[in-house]
Formats: structure tokens, sequence, C-alpha cells
């Protein structure tokens, strides 16, 4: 579930906030590590001890409310498989010079290699993701590294300093694409997978779980340092096309360094997708109760529809005119405006009802550092839901 987080909108994201901010932004990636943690650990510790999430949703909220909620969440699901087909595709086009036939046919092909994927079973996923995820480590340190960065400009940056209405979308964003909402459901599903089923698992739990996001967390760190060392000094104030990273690496690190950025964002995107696209599987199917609650044939119907609507990324391309990196950027900063303070609330509250958890319940220092998760979330959409949602709607960043 770590190694899902980390996908096109991470790469882009965090080359956005280098390029715009320097290392300024350092912290905010800082601190979506932690909160994202922190969420993950509550939501492991809930399937552990008590029942899923989503299975907690219908018991308290009822099986018709439970389950429009669970519809509405997916569509923030749906809206990140949108920018990744939309990364994937574009990708391809521009490592093999496809220009001539265009991103959109090659967005409708990663749908559906993430359909046939998606349907393997976890442990097969899960190797395919993780050994993806330490390759996006070793590439991205190392272009890091070569680009020579300002070691105490850098650490500067992990003092937290939000720049303006823009830098707070880009903290926002980060947040969203990195404290991602959809595997606090998982995590709570998916904990019997790895053979967590009592408080002996809980050591295991959380190496698990610090492990992989620290190699998340030093890789999107790296990319941000890149960009600020390369980038920022090179002239670029912002990502104008898919292109600009790797084309301004290459110019001062050598083409290798395009390569490894295109690479890397081809594969940190297809990473994503069915994790991503699970969730609703598992959420919706798990709200329905009674037969469909363990129902294989539902799980599949609602995967495969789910990832065919995130791979119609190139109408809304064409309807609404955001661009790939348009949508790599807002669809992730719209999770976390919308998707991430209610999945918060809603564990928030799980880990706390003594009737799920019994004695396992959260005590008052994980309830005071885990509320930062609500009041952060809650602070994001107040802040920045307006502006995010109307830049979708007006066409983009450029809109």
């Amino acid at each position: 579930m770590v190694a899902s987080y980390f996908g096109s909108g991470s790469v882009f994201i965090a080359s956005s906030a280098g390029v715009r901010y320097g290392y300024s932004l350092l912290w905010a990636v800082v601190g979506a590590v932690l909160l994202g943690y922190m969420a993950q650990d509550m939501s492991a510790r809930l399937g552990i001890f008590g029942e899923s999430l989503a299975a907690f949703a219908r018991e308290k909220l009822g099986r018709t409310v439970s389950t429009v909620l669970m519809v509405l969440l997916s569509v923030g699901c749906v809206a990140w498989t949108l920018e990744l087909t939309a990364a994937v595709g574009k990708g391809i086009v521009v490592l093999f010079g496809l220009q001539a036939i265009g991103w959109g046919p090659f967005a409708y092909l990663t749908g559906l290699a993430a359909i046939v994927i998606g349907i393997l079973g976890y442990d097969w996923v899960e190797k395919i993701m993780v050994s993806m995820m330490f390759a996006l480590l070793v590439s991205y340190v190392f272009v890091a590294g070569a680009s020579s960065p300002d070691i105490v400009a850098a650490a500067t940056g992990f003092v937290p300093v939000l720049g303006g209405m823009n830098g707070m979308v880009l903290a926002v964003s980060i947040l969203g694409t990195t404290a991602l909402w959809p595997n606090f459901f998982l995590e709570s599903e998916l904990v019997e997978e790895k053979g967590w089923i009592g408080a002996d698992a809980i050591p295991d739990m959380r190496r698990d779980l610090a492990i992989g996001y620290a190699v998340g967390g030093i890789t999107t760190i790296a990319i941000v340092v890149a960009s600020a060392a390369v980038l920022r000094p090179a002239g670029y104030e912002q990502l104008e096309t898919f292109l600009t990273p790797g084309k301004a690496m290459a110019t001062v690190l050598g083409e290798w360094a395009m390569v490894v950025f295109l690479v890397g964002t081809l594969a940190a995107a297809f990473n994503s997708i069915i994790p991503i696209m699970w969730a609703p599987a598992y959420i919706i199917r798990e709200t329905l109760g009674g037969e469909y609650a363990e129902s294989r044939r539902t799980f599949l119907i609602i995967y495969v529809a789910g990832v065919g609507l995130g791979s119609l990324s190139p109408l809304v391309h064409q309807y609404l005119g955001l661009s790939v990196i348009d949508m790599i950027i807002l669809f992730p900063a719209y999770n976390a405006v919308v998707g991430l303070p209610v999945t918060a609330a809603l564990l928030f509250w799980a880990v706390n009802d003594s009737d799920v958890m019994g004695e396992h319940t959260n005590g008052v220092t994980l309830n005071v550092l885990n509320a930062a998760l609500i009041l952060i979330a809650a602070y994001s959409a107040y802040s920045a839901g307006r502006l995010v949602i109307e830049t979708i709607l007006t066409g983009g960043l450029a809109g």
C-alpha cells in the first residue's frame, strides 16, 4: 500500500515544488509522510483488532448512506486513475517518439494492462509494486546526487514556510499524493493478506509502514532537491509541458537524466493505478454487505468499470481542456481537499470506538497526534478547496 502512493503525481508535484519554490517545501513532504504513516497505522490497527473501515461505515451510517458515501469517494479514485493513465500514455509517446500517434491510444492501453494485472492475486501485485518502488528510489536519489544541491539551503527547506496561495496548493497536492486516503481503507482490508491478526503483529506492521514511507519520502525529497538544484537555476519557473523537467535535466546532466526521469514517471504512474482502483472495488462491495461483501464477481465488476472510466483521460483533455500536467497536479489536490478530510474523520471515529476496537482504542497521545491529520486536512479543504475545484473547471493551471 505504501508503494502505491508514489505515482506520477508525486513525481510532477515534487518537481513543480522544486521549480517554483526551491527547497522551501521539503517540510511538506516530511509532514505528509508522517501524517500518512499515522493514518495507515490507525487503519491497520482497525483491521487487526476490529473490522475494515468500510464495514465500520456501513455499521454506523447504514447501508444506503455508507454506500452513497463510498461511491462519492470513489469518484476521486477515478480522477486519480485519469491522471495516471494520461501520464503513462504521455510517457510512452515521449520515450519512443510517437508524437504522431498521440498519447490517447496509449492511455486506453494502459487501462487495459491495469485491468489484466489488477485481477491477479495480492502476492503478485505486491511483488511488482515493491520492486518498482525500490528501483525508483535508486534512480531518483542518483539523479539528485548528480545535481550537486546546496546542502545548507536544502536543510532550511525543512522549516515550514508556505509561499502564498499557490504554495499552499502545492503543499496540499503533496499531502494528497502522499497521505493517500484509499490506502486507509485498503490497509484495514488487507491486513489478513500480511498475516497480521493480533497484537503480536503490531511491531511488524509498523516496521513495514516505516520502511515503506521512508522509501517513498526519500524518493520525493530527491525529486524536489534535483528540481531545485537543476531546473530553478536554469531559469525555469514552472513545468510548462510534460517534457520540461526531463529536457532541463538532460541539458545540465546529460540525456541519461531525461530517460531516468521519464521512465520513472511512467513506472510510478502505472504502479499506482491498481491499488487505487482496488479501493472502490473493496469499499463499495463492503458497504453493500450481504452476499456482495465476499463476492469476487462484484469486486471484479467494480474494478474493471472503475479502471475503464479512468482510461478516458483523453476525453477529459478534449472537453475540459486539462493538460496532462494539469491532471497530474490537480487531481491529487482534489483528493486532498475532498477525500482525505472525510476518510480521516471516519478513521479517527473508528479507532476510538470501544465497541469495535475493545481495549485497543487510541490513547491520549495517539489521539493528539492523529488529530493533526484531521485538522490539517480540514484546513487544506477550507483554504484551498474552492481554488482547486475552480482550477479544474476553468481549464487548468494556465486557464
